[in-house]
């Protein structure tokens, strides 16, 4: 038996178990770039209106740093690809180390691999068989998105470098998950290396691309997002950076293929902590248990946030000159606002804080089904810990977290921006726009909670949940659907803070049906078996 036996069986197993989530996932990575190139093409239909965008763009260090440069101002794709080749780098990669993690150290840690290992399967198919699942998923998103920019009316061989591109991205960081997965001995270990190596390398080309004539732009090329941006689709179509991403996937590979035959079944190249023989009395509940458990998460959640905050901030009083047209205006604060074009961008920035928040929580609730399916929750329950103190841990945390992360993103970008304008008013203001996001956030948080109480496997259908919110927040103005599918989504019940009045009557509302779902929730699962 070889090291790579049973390779390709694994492989077909793993198709089938992503066969929802990531034809799901490619999707949505495709419907965005087609839809933001169908946008933008009425928002700005004319070279002028795309040269006083790529200027404005170019000339504001904040949006470089946030997306990137615009390479050439005349075409129709460049202009287009502003947020599309961050966005999309970034869900690709988000994409490849998710079915990594999942297929190498989350089935090792549950206990599936070893399983598995007893039949005749080589010691390197498992990793083998993720890599090839990761490699197939980024070439079919290379070859969808190309498809659908081409049919959205942009050029094919731009088309062809840009999925290109984010699928060289995918490819890099799936490599680098592929490393993380045999270093630690923790799927989620794993994971959040990873997603910390990704934003590392965000920040990194961020800095670069910000930079002035004489500053480090080198430090773009550190960085496998910045090497696709690099790739510059529609504007010169740098085709030779694709060797770049190959080599330094092949490479992380190697060294993920190296590690493997240096650690045993189950355990990471680097060795676990031990802790000490007692708990401190702090750690002796299962609320702070839960807390111990999360708070390196919630601390990264926090950091993204600042960023993003200040990014918000630094952007928001150079917004009146980043779009040139009148139909941009009228868009910009058909979704956000209606008292001007600066308070209707922040307040549509809110927004999507307020969706990140969410996506916090719908993770810190899922943490209940992994503990479960773990079968970690029954040793726990067997104690004197109740079923409502067990669950109460994460949703707290999920509430509470929510909270703070919103607090954070309104208190550094209120900073940011009254630093800039002058005016003092501004932090409380943008204060306040982030609160009243709070109870739109903790509806996400009550939707999970329901349905695992319900079943375990249900909580994971949150992330569908708060996709289709998103999608009806983002394209529901576009596509003009009716009022009540735009109501179906909590976000649209949020005030549209800063820039217009508001009442308080659907933040009430929006309380109580969180209350309704959580206790729901609670309920269902103090009353329903402990799965395995």
């Amino acid at each position: 038996m070889t090291a790579l036996a049973g390779t390709g069986a694994l492989t077909r197993l793993a198709l089938r178990r992503d066969r929802i989530m990531l034809p799901v996932w490619l999707y949505l990575i495709v419907f965005m770039a087609a839809s933001t190139v169908s946008s933008t093409k009425g928002l700005y239909p004319d070279v002028a209106s795309r040269a006083e965008l790529a200027s404005n763009t170019n000339d504001t260090p904040a949006l470089v740093a946030l997306y990137g440069r615009v390479y050439d101002p005349t075409s129709l794709g460049a202009v287009s690809m502003l947020k599309l080749n961050v966005l999309a780098a970034v869900a690709a990669a988000a994409l490849s180390i998710v079915l990594v993690v999942r297929h190498t150290r989350a089935d090792e840690e549950s206990g599936r691999q070893e399983l598995v290992g007893a039949t005749a399967v080589g010691r390197r198919a498992p990793l083998t068989s993720a890599l090839t699942v990761v490699l197939s998923a980024n070439l079919t998103l290379a070859v969808l998105c190309a498809l659908g920019l081409t049919i959205a009316g942009l050029p094919a061989a731009g088309s062809a470098a840009a999925g290109l591109a984010w699928g060289g991205v995918g490819m890099a960081f799936g490599a680098i998950a592929a490393v993380f997965a045999q270093l630690t001995a923790h799927a989620r270990t794993a994971t959040g290396y990873s997603f910390a190596a990704l934003g590392a390398f965000y920040l990194i080309r961020a800095m670069g691309d910000a930079s002035g004539a004489g500053g480090p732009r080198w430090l773009s090329w550190l960085s496998p997002i910045g090497w696709g941006q690099q790739f510059r689709p529609y504007a010169g179509n740098r085709w030779w950076v694709l060797l770049i991403m190959v080599a330094f996937a092949a490479v992380m590979t190697v060294v993920a293929y190296s590690l493997v035959s240096r650690r045993d079944l189950g355990a990471g190249v680097l060795p676990d902590r031990e802790g000490p023989a007692a708990a401190a009395p702090r750690l002796r509940g299962a609320i702070s248990l839960w807390w111990r458990l999360q708070r390196g998460s919630l601390l990264g959640w926090a950091i993204a946030f600042m960023v993003l905050g200040a990014a918000l901030g630094g952007i928001a009083s150079n917004v009146g000159d980043m779009v040139g047209s009148q139909q941009a205006h009228d868009l910009i604060t058909k979704l956000g606002g209606e008292k001007g074009i600066t308070d209707a961008f922040l307040a549509a920035e809110m927004g999507f804080s307020a969706i990140f928040a969410a996506a916090f929580g719908v993770q810190a609730v899922g943490r209940l089904r992994a503990e479960e399916t773990g079968q970690r929750t029954e040793p726990a329950l067997a104690t004197g810990v109740s079923r409502w103190r067990w669950a109460a841990g994460p949703v707290l945390i999920a509430l509470f977290g929510g909270a703070v992360l919103l607090l954070l993103a309104g208190a550094v970008s209120g900073a940011v921006y009254a630093s800039q304008s002058g005016d003092g008013a501004q932090f409380g203001r943008l204060v306040g726009a982030s609160l009243v996001q709070i109870p739109a956030a903790w509806v996400m948080v009550g939707v999970v909670v329901l349905g695992y109480g319900l079943l375990p496997r249900l909580a994971s259908l949150g992330w569908a949940v708060l996709v289709v919110f998103l999608l009806i927040g983002e394209m529901g103005p576009l596509l003009k659907l009716p009022g009540w599918v735009m109501d179906v989504s909590p976000f649209a019940h949020t005030p549209k803070l800063p820039g217009t009045t508001w009442s308080v009557t659907p933040l009430l509302w929006m309380l109580a049906i969180t209350a309704v779902l959580v206790g729901a929730g609670l309920w269902a699962f103090r009353r329903r078996d402990i799965t395995s």
